[in-house]
Parts: structure tokens; C-alpha cells; sequence
């Protein structure tokens, strides 16, 4: 118990520690990607655990605004992108990266980086069931409209693989917590916080495997997609969780800045052609970087929803 709070208190440090073992050590990352699977699994059961069904379930209201923002997302972003992109002629690498994340659901670790900030993560989780959900229906019209991502059709099995994955492991965790965890106290919670903390230290170290052999072999590549991709995440998160607060959405700021800035990008890479998919892969494990540092580079902005 002593050891799961101190991850609890210390998770933001332990997200940056994994980082870095991450990229200094990719042979290890290596070894590690077989288990990222089910540490996701893990991360989304501890969720449910911490935030319990009644509490994820919300209202009526806000299971509408969750469909309305994922169509938002997951639709109307990345098929303003893809106009912007082919008007100007940008279709590189970055543009692909850009577009799959745009297109992608929240990442399934958005409720843990939600609690990290110390805001309620509720609506990141009912965005994240949600938004995988409506995935099979979103992706199909960029899939179209960008060339060379015409596989649409097998993004439906990855989409219908994940959204079982979430369902299963939501229903186990509001289970445990009905059945044991009613009122749990305040130690309880930081202690799921903590081993929270400890899994996403270790995904992350197995979806670093590009980064470490990059930053010998191409390093201004690699500043410039690690450009792109912090650019692209914290700018999103802070335009989403301010127009939030703007429309009355304060309480819920944090986590909605946070879905709409982390994309569960590796979705796509695993339906994907690997010619379409190579160019790509220093961007997702650049992506990873602002991702897991997000508690760390926002906690300040989003102390302000708490």
C-alpha cells in the first residue's frame, strides 16, 4: 500500500522516468510492446474501478454532448484537415500522422491522465466508451477522402476488437466497485491512482521503441515531428478545455481538453498496409511524448478546472 501511494503522489515523475527509459533503452521497449495490449486493458479496469458506474453513467445531457463532441473529434477535425492538407498540397508523413491522430478515439489512458491533473474523469471515460464506439462510423468518410487510406473496412474489426476490450473491462471494474468498493476512502482511491501510474509508466516504455534509434541516426527528423506532434497535442487540448470553460463545461474542461488532444493513434497501425504505416511510426512515438507529459506540461493550466 505505502508503494501505490507514492506512485500516486509521484505518478507525474514516474510518467517521465518511463520516457525516458523508453528511449535510452529501445531493445528493452522492444521486448515490452507484446504486453502494452494488456496493461490497456489493465489501465481501462482501474478506471471504472476509481470512477465507479454512477459516476461514469452521468445524464441523459451528457451522454448527448459525448456522441456531439465525437463527432466533432473524430469527424468534423479530421475532414477540415484533410481539405486544408490536399488545398495546399501537404501530404507528407506529418500530414498522414495528423489525419490518424484527428481521426482516432481518446486514448484509453485519458481517464488516468485526467486523474493525474486532479480533475474528476468522468467524462473522459464516457467520451472514451463513446468515441470508440462511434469509431466504425467516423472513420469510414477520411478513410475516403485521404489518398491511400482506403482500408476503412478493416479499421471496423480493430474498432469492434477495442470497444469489447473497453466493455469488458469497464463492466469487471464498476462490478468490483459495486460490489466491494461502495465508498471507498481516500486511501483506496490513491492506491488505484498509484497502480494506475505504475501501468502507464510501463506502456509507455514499450511505445518508445522509434524514438531512442532516431535520435543518433535522424535527429532533425526527429525535432521536427516531435514539433508536430507536441504542437498538435497541447495545442488542441488547450483550445478544447478553454472553449469548454467558455461554454459552462468548467468541471468537465480538463477531461475533454485531454480526450481531444490524445488519440489512440496505434489503433490504426495495426490495420494498416506497413507501407503506409513506416513513415508514420517516428510520429507516434513522438506522439507519445506530450501524451504521457501531459500532467506535467498542463497541470497548471488545468489546476484552473478543478
Amino acid at each position: 500500500m505505502r508503494l501505490l501511494l507514492l506512485a500516486a503522489r509521484y505518478g507525474k515523475a514516474i510518467l517521465v522516468v518511463a520516457l525516458l527509459v523508453g528511449i535510452a533503452f529501445p531493445q528493452l521497449a522492444d521486448a515490452m510492446k507484446p504486453y502494452v495490449g494488456t496493461l490497456v486493458a489493465i489501465l481501462l479496469f482501474l478506471a471504472a474501478l476509481r470512477v465507479g458506474p454512477r459516476q461514469a453513467a452521468g445524464s441523459t445531457r451528457d451522454l448527448g454532448r459525448s456522441v456531439m463532441l465525437a463527432f466533432f473529434f473524430q469527424l468534423a477535425m479530421p475532414v477540415a484537415a484533410v481539405a486544408v492538407f490536399l488545398g495546399i498540397g501537404f501530404v507528407g508523413p506529418v500530414a498522414l500522422g495528423l489525419i490518424l491522430m484527428l481521426a482516432a478515439a481518446p486514448v484509453s489512458g485519458s481517464p488516468n491522465l485526467t486523474i493525474m491533473t486532479g480533475n474528476d474523469p468522468s467524462a473522459a471515460l464516457r467520451q472514451l466508451v463513446v468515441g470508440t464506439a462511434m469509431l466504425p462510423l467516423t472513420v469510414i468518410p477520411v478513410f475516403w477522402l485521404w489518398p491511400g487510406l482506403g482500408g476503412a473496412q478493416d479499421v471496423l474489426g480493430a474498432a469492434a476488437w477495442l470497444l469489447a476490450l473497453i466493455v469488458v473491462a469497464a463492466i469487471s471494474g464498476f462490478g468490483l466497485r459495486s460490489a466491494f468498493m461502495r465508498q471507498p476512502s481516500l486511501t483506496t482511491l490513491q492506491a488505484v491512482d498509484g497502480l494506475s501510474a505504475i501501468a502507464m509508466g510501463v506502456v509507455v516504455v514499450g511505445l518508445m521503441s522509434a524514438v531512442g534509434p532516431a535520435l543518433t541516426s535522424e535527429p532533425l527528423h526527429l525535432a521536427a515531428m516531435l514539433t508536430a506532434t507536441v504542437g498538435a497535442n497541447l495545442t488542441l487540448q488547450i483550445l478544447v478545455a478553454s472553449a469548454c470553460r467558455r461554454a459552462g463545461w468548467s468541471a468537465d474542461a480538463a477531461a475533454l481538453g485531454i480526450v481531444a488532444g490524445n488519440r489512440n493513434i496505434a489503433l490504426f497501425l495495426t490495420v494498416l498496409p506497413q507501407h503506409t504505416i513506416d513513415p508514420v511510426m517516428l510520429f507516434v512515438g513522438c506522439y507519445q511524448i506530450p501524451m504521457y507529459l501531459t500532467p506535467a506540461l498542463l497541470g497548471w493550466f488545468y489546476k484552473r478546472s478543478v
